[in-house]
C-alpha cells in the first residue's frame, strides 16, 4: 500500500502545476525539504521539531528541514539541499531524489513588507540515513502519512497574536502539534493524494 501511495504521489507531482508568488523575485526567499520514505511497510514524511530559540518566530515548532536563501544560493532547490545538510546532517544528493515541488507559501516573519516566499521541494529517500542534528533542531520525527490523511485525527486550535484570535486546524502526533505553514504544505500534498476532501477545509492563506 505504501509503495503504491508513494508512486501515486510521484505521478501526481509530475502533472502538478504548483503556484508561484507573483512578486517572488522581490520577496525574501526560503525553501524546505519534504522527505518521504517507506518505513516498516508504511509511507512516512520527515519532520523536525525546531529548538527553542529566543527571537526565532518558529521556535519549538514542528517543521521541515529548510531555511532562508543566502546570497550565494542559486535557487530554492539549492537552499533546501543546503539547509537539510546543515540541520539534520544528510546530503540529499547522495541518498534521495527530488520528485517535485509544491506551491509557494507566503510567510510573515518579523519585518518585511512583502513577507517571505517559502518553496517546498518533495524528495523520495532511497536508502537509510543517519541524522546529525545541529543546534537549530531538537529532534527528527517520522510521521506516517496515513495518520495525516485520517481526518478524524484533525483537531482545532486557537492562535492568538495581539487582539487577533484565529481558529486553525492542527494534528497532534505523539504529543507534538503540527500546524501553520507546515500543515499548509501537508494539506497540498494530501490534496494530491486523494483530491479535495470536504473534511479537510480550505484554510490556506497568502
Amino acid at each position: 500500500m505504501s509503495v503504491s501511495l508513494l508512486q501515486l504521489i510521484e505521478d501526481r507531482l509530475t502533472a502538478h502545476r504548483p503556484g508561484r508568488k507573483w512578486l517572488r523575485r522581490f520577496m525574501r526567499r526560503s525553501a524546505v525539504a519534504m522527505i518521504l520514505s517507506v518505513r516498516q511497510g508504511e509511507l512516512h514524511i520527515l519532520m523536525i521539531k525546531r529548538a527553542e530559540r529566543k527571537g526565532d518566530p518558529w521556535s519549538g515548532h514542528m517543521a521541515f528541514p529548510g531555511g532562508r536563501m543566502d546570497p550565494e544560493d542559486a535557487n530554492g532547490f539549492e537552499v533546501a539541499n543546503r539547509e537539510t545538510e546543515e540541520e539534520v546532517g544528510i546530503r540529499l544528493g547522495d541518498c534521495a531524489s527530488c520528485i517535485g515541488r509544491l506551491s509557494d507559501i507566503r510567510a510573515s516573519p518579523r519585518g518585511g513588507l512583502l513577507g517571505m516566499a517559502v518553496t517546498p521541494f518533495v524528495f523520495r529517500l532511497e536508502r537509510e540515513v543517519r541524522f546529525r542534528i545541529n543546534h537549530e533542531v531538537a529532534e527528527v520525527v517520522w510521521v506516517p502519512l496515513e495518520f495525516l490523511l485520517d481526518t478524524d485525527r484533525r483537531e482545532s486550535m486557537t492562535w492568538a497574536r495581539g487582539k487577533v484570535n484565529l481558529t486553525l486546524p492542527c494534528y497532534f502526533y505523539q504529543g507534538r502539534r503540527i500546524w501553520g505553514l507546515s500543515l499548509m504544505m501537508l494539506d497540498e500534498l494530501m490534496d494530491l493524494v486523494e483530491g479535495r476532501n470536504p473534511l479537510r477545509k480550505v484554510w490556506r492563506r497568502g
